[in-house]
């Protein structure tokens, strides 16, 4: 990684003239202005809302993390079907200021989102509204945002701006480090010497915890109490949107991170760092097992790189004596010998590592699928992880906490990513009203819900823009870690919200009107009930799997609706390709002693070994071809996602009827044309 991502700009200010790229929603006027011509903001139309970090630094292209990333900053952006970003194309335009509209930054934790903008010469992003990993990400290596507009004038007027003005509205911390130039400048300064303390964790018989609060508190807020760190630029009694450090119990990583954020430390304290903690890290293989099948790493001569990504982590492992997890390829599971655990990261945390109460940080935004045991669980980029290996310390906001109440109980065939897709569809979902937030989901409708169902609530809180989303543990929670890891455990009396706990909105939620939803291609957030779709789609490819849906009770009902339809004698239309991949180890070997298998493979369905897989664009069931159609059980469907085609979202039983139907239908509406 270049040392210049760790320097301020130009001194101590940012020099006009800038050149500036508005995000325009007319591919037209991007080509424009990349080839020299300068507008101004009224001259742009509607910018481009909801420009995801897929869009940004497509997947294909991770495995880059030199200069080299900066030739492909915004090669994925799609405007009205076109991409008007070439390869170099940002960078060769000099292009210093990007502005662009609402939701910037969707999607996942991505560092080399930001990283790729700035190795471009991009200096600073405004944008209406910012998603929370992005521009955390953005600050941890010295790259300026702002949701203020004034200063797009400013900079059409040709004015100076200081590095005061481009910190002036926000938190102490974050503006420190960004004085500092990056997170692991300012670490260096203030954390590794000497080292920071670890907070006195309170202990089962309710001793108070460190910096605790009087006050009435969501769960949420005691965990973080509990973990709080003192630091420089931190205040003592929070408010939302202050920086604070906090322990965390688990730091886990995975491949397309291990080796930038070890380039990043050596550069910083050479090549002999230690590690804090280390038997609190995890270190996980989930998104290369299928690269020698993956189209778009095929295509772009990539897969090279990313075996030697893969190896880079495997020697950073092995140097610190970090516990890992491998992934398993088709050819080795048939020499494995059951003792190998392996699967997707946050799949995994929850299966083996993380209990309520503990605060879990990851280089993944579905990090919060740990949420669903109680935890505190929350995706960060690179630099944070880096930082956190060496100083203990992960970097958060204090956020707000927002209810999500459920009432009564799900009807047959519905299930949590319906309730999902029913959420990101709400104004508030859509407005960006709950970027940064915690989502607690409370009410007598979630002891309904099983710890898998849970954990597609939690996980999807990435998409919903929260920091996190969370469950206190009850008498489910019990059995959860009874039954999958043979724990006999107690929950605590303080793991709950007060009663008079502040809640900054409520989302309240009738699970019994709920029915089964989809979501339009380009975005998790254009959901609607399949009901209402009035068009017909017939499909290419159906795909089941993903930390979301790839889960025992997923299974459960990929096997039920596929089982019927077995009965019924239908089979799979022949254009219509369809995968099921399993989260991890445990679950396939759930569905062989189950005999699930003997139905997929019955009715053609290819089975894959735990990987994050056409989730990610790596592996079987990506689309190749613009044209293809894909209903798929993932979390979210941005531009390119899981390939050039077009994705529809939809819960397990809708994917598996509609690749029965060979388009898009419920397994309620498939079941009533055989009666």
């Amino acid at each position: 990684m270049s040392a210049q991502l760790f320097k301020l700009p130009l001194g101590d200010e940012v020099l006009p003239p800038l050149r500036v790229l508005y995000l325009s929603q007319d591919p037209a006027l991007i080509r424009r202005q990349l080839a020299g011509e300068t507008l101004q903001l009224k001259q742009v139309g509607p910018l481009r809302h909801d420009v995801s970090t897929d869009e940004i630094t497509p997947v294909a292209i991770l495995s880059h993390y030199d200069d080299t990333l900066g030739d492909f900053a915004h090669t994925g952006l799609r405007c009205a079907g076109e991409q008007p970003v070439g390869r170099r194309d940002l960078r060769q335009a000099g292009v210093q200021v990007l502005v662009g509209g609402r939701r910037y930054g969707k999607g996942s934790s991505r560092e080399h989102s930001p990283t790729a903008e700035k190795l471009a010469g991009v200096q600073l992003v405004i944008a209406e509204s910012f998603e929370r990993i992005y521009r955390q990400n953005a600050d941890n290596i010295g790259l300026f945002t702002s949701t203020d507009f004034g200063w797009v004038q400013r900079i059409e007027r040709g004015e100076r701006l200081t590095i005061d003005d481009l910190v002036r509205d926000r938190d102490a911390l974050t503006a420190s480090i960004l004085r500092a130039g990056g997170l692991l400048r300012w670490g260096q300064q203030f954390l590794l010497s000497p080292p920071i303390a670890s907070p006195t964790l309170p202990n089962s018989s309710g001793s108070e915890p460190l910096l605790a609060n009087a006050e009435p508190q969501t769960f949420f807020e005691k965990i973080l109490n509990r973990h709080r760190l003192p630091a420089p630029h931190t205040p003592m009694t929070p408010s939302p949107g202050d920086g604070l450090l906090v322990w965390a119990d688990w730091r886990f990583i995975h491949e397309y991170y291990t080796g930038m954020a070890d380039t990043l430390l050596r550069r910083a304290l050479g090549n002999n760092f230690g590690l804090q903690r280390a038997d609190q890290i995890v270190v996980f293989e989930d998104h290369s097992s299928y690269i020698d099948e993956s189209a778009a790493h095929l295509q772009g001569g990539l897969v090279m790189q990313m075996k030697a990504m893969t190896q880079a982590q495997r020697d950073f492992a092995a140097r610190h004596s970090l516990r890992m997890h491998r992934t398993l390829t088709d050819a080795e599971v048939l020499q494995d010998d059951g003792q190998n655990v392996a699967g997707i990261s946050h799949a995994m945390m929850v299966e083996h590592y993380a209990l309520p109460g503990q605060v879990v940080v990851g280089t993944d935004s579905h990090t919060t699928h740990s949420g669903a045991l109680g935890c505190v669980a929350f995706g960060v980029g690179t630099t944070d992880m880096a930082n956190a290996f060496v100083t203990g310390a992960v970097r958060i906001a204090w956020p707000e906490c927002v209810q999500v109440k459920l009432e009564g109980q799900l009807q047959p065939g519905v299930t949590a990513k319906d309730l999902m897709l029913h959420l990101l569809a709400t104004p508030f979902i859509r407005n960006g009203e709950g970027v940064g937030k915690v989502f607690e989901f409370t009410g007598t409708g979630i002891a309904q819900l099983s710890t898998d169902e849970r954990a597609t609530l939690t996980n999807m809180c990435a998409e919903l823009g929260g920091l996190t989303g969370i469950v206190a543990p009850d008498t489910e929670t019990v059995r959860y870690l009874k039954e999958r890891r043979g724990l006999d455990y107690q929950i605590e009396d303080w793991m709950h919200s007060d009663d008079s706990a502040h809640f900054a909105h409520t989302l309240a939620v009738d699970l019994a009107a709920l029915c089964p939803m989809v979501a339009r291609p380009g975005d998790p957030g254009l959901g609607l009930a399949l009901r209402d779709l009035t068009e017909r789609i017939p499909i290419d490819i159906a795909y089941g799997g993903s930390c979301t849906a790839g889960k025992r009770e997923d299974f459960d009902h990929y096997h039920a609706v596929l089982a019927w339809g077995l009965a019924q004698g239908l089979k799979i239309p022949p254009r219509v390709q369809v995968f099921l991949q399993y989260g991890t180890t445990a679950v396939r070997d759930y569905c062989i002693a189950k005999g699930y298998n003997q139905t997929f493979a019955a009715l053609g369905v290819r089975i894959l070994q735990p990987s994050c897989g056409a989730c990610a664009n790596c592996g079987p069931g990506s689309s190749t071809q613009v044209e293809q159609v894909t209903v798929s059980a993932i979390n979210r469907n941005f531009p390119g996602r899981s390939g050039p085609g077009q994705v529809w979202l939809a819960s397990p039983p809708t994917v598996m009827a509609s690749a029965l139907a060979g388009e898009l239908l419920s397994f309620e509406d498939l079941q009533a044309r055989f009666k």
